[in-house]
């Protein structure tokens, strides 16, 4: 969750005042239930929890007697919660993946949803495991990598130091001792791990990883009136345009994935809908 900076309480306290506020703000109620439920505390907790609640964010919520639950009130205003639809949403979406059960959530209330299948990807935990402790110690792994270049796998040694997601898959970021550059290793295409050997790399020069590209978007010009206004809604733009921060590394797959990769000219200006404004600084 996205949290307000306030006084310091100790951090399950403030963990279920954000809580408090996450039903408030999202589902306009909470009752000692909802605290027991999602903590595990025990009645008198949930109570002493809401009073004490209460007491520093009276407007914040009243308690209906008819209904035994608190409601919120119409001077609401978090203190521990900053509102985020996208949060929101990625709770929605963990939960229709399967990443999280409904009880795990923090959602009580679900509306009827869904989304698209994303395909799985088929990345072995051993390899995760694997990677993200050469990425702590650091350390160098030798790997069986299936690459689209070769017919058959193929053994290098790579050092890495991030994990990348371009939207779809997962990806180590790592400096290849074979190619001697830093570059992209899909983890679903590592068929195996080997050994473990020493890093010749510094992770801080690995420029691409470390710059930030700007991207300023905008609608389609050959949109009307009110197809770019649906547009800049779609998008959150403020006069006609918006900006994305996507570090250089992934900037082949921002693209991509926005479908700024190609001429805007090549398609329908309703398929393309956005346009890359600043293209020459980016991709000139």
């Amino acid at each position: 969750m996205t949290r307000k900076k306030g006084k310091q309480l100790n951090w399950g306290v403030e963990r279920r005042y954000e809580f408090i506020e996450f039903r408030l703000f999202w589902q306009g109620r909470i009752n000692r239930g909802d605290l027991m439920d999602a903590f595990g505390v025990s009645t008198q907790q949930a109570s002493l929890d809401l009073n004490a609640y209460t007491d520093q964010a009276k407007r914040n919520l009243v308690y209906d007697k008819s209904l035994r639950t608190y409601l919120r009130g119409k001077q609401f205003k978090p203190k521990y919660l900053k509102p985020d639809a996208e949060e929101y949403f990625a709770q929605l979406r963990a939960v229709d993946q399967g990443l999280v059960s409904a009880e795990q959530s923090w959602i009580s209330v679900f509306p009827g949803f869904g989304a698209t299948p994303t395909p799985a990807r088929g990345v072995a935990p051993e390899t995760l495991r694997d990677v993200l402790a050469a990425i702590r110690l650091p350390a160098a792994l030798q790997v069986t990598y299936q690459s689209m270049s070769r017919p058959e796998p193929s053994a290098r040694w790579i050092e890495p130091h991030a994990l990348a997601f371009d939207g779809f898959r997962w990806h180590a970021r790592a400096f290849c001792q074979n190619d001697q550059v830093f570059k992209d290793f899909l983890l679903s295409r590592i068929v195996e791990v080997g050994d473990q050997g020493p890093v010749t790399s510094d992770p801080s020069s690995d420029g691409a990883w470390h710059t930030d590209v700007l991207l300023e978007i905008g609608p389609h010009p050959d949109l009307s009136d009110n197809q770019r206004r649906a547009i800049e809604m779609d998008y959150g733009m403020e006069a006609g345009h918006a900006q994305i921060v996507v570090r250089r590394a992934l900037l082949f797959y921002a693209l991509k994935r926005l479908g700024l990769d190609t001429d805007p000219a090549a398609r329908k200006p309703q398929d393309q809908q956005i346009v890359l404004l600043n293209r020459d600084e980016v991709v000139g």
